[in-house]
């Protein structure tokens, strides 16, 4: 908009590294959110906060593997997914347990859902796959992307 301004409110900085601090990533939505309506923003993560990163019962590496399952499920971007299997890796989980947790949502959403969160791990973990010997036609990956 031509001649806006927007205002930036003077905690959103060290707000966005807090987040950064506490979930090991922030994704694009937080970042305008933080410079277009701070309020909303510390709303919805105050959400987050109270059900994912604050120690309860589960620690932060089930939460973690909950997470990319629901994202997978729910087909959520690919970069949101990544996100969530970065910080897992980080937080010490195996590719495998990683993939299993992905596997979980062939029965309940299918395999095109699942297909979503695999593409995603594959791309972080960097797997390859096994070529056939014998000529087939390219099935692609089972994403859109």
């Amino acid at each position: 908009m031509s001649g806006h301004t927007t205002e930036i409110h003077p905690e959103a900085k060290a707000y966005v590294d807090d987040m950064v601090a506490k979930r090991g990533y922030v994704l694009d939505y937080h970042k305008v959110m933080a410079l277009h309506d701070f309020e909303v923003l510390k709303a919805a993560n105050g959400i987050v906060s109270a059900a994912y990163l604050n120690q309860r019962l589960l620690d932060r590496k089930t939460k973690e593997l909950i997470f990319i399952v629901s994202l997978t499920v729910m087909r959520a971007s690919k970069g949101q997914i990544q996100s969530h299997i970065r910080v897992a890796l980080d937080l010490g989980l195996s590719p495998q347990e990683i993939l299993e947790a992905i596997e979980i949502a062939i029965p309940e959403a299918g395999v095109v859902a699942f297909q979503t969160g695999f593409d995603a791990w594959k791309e972080v973990v960097g797997a390859e796959g096994l070529e056939p010997s014998v000529q087939a036609h390219d099935g692609g990956s089972g994403s859109n992307g």
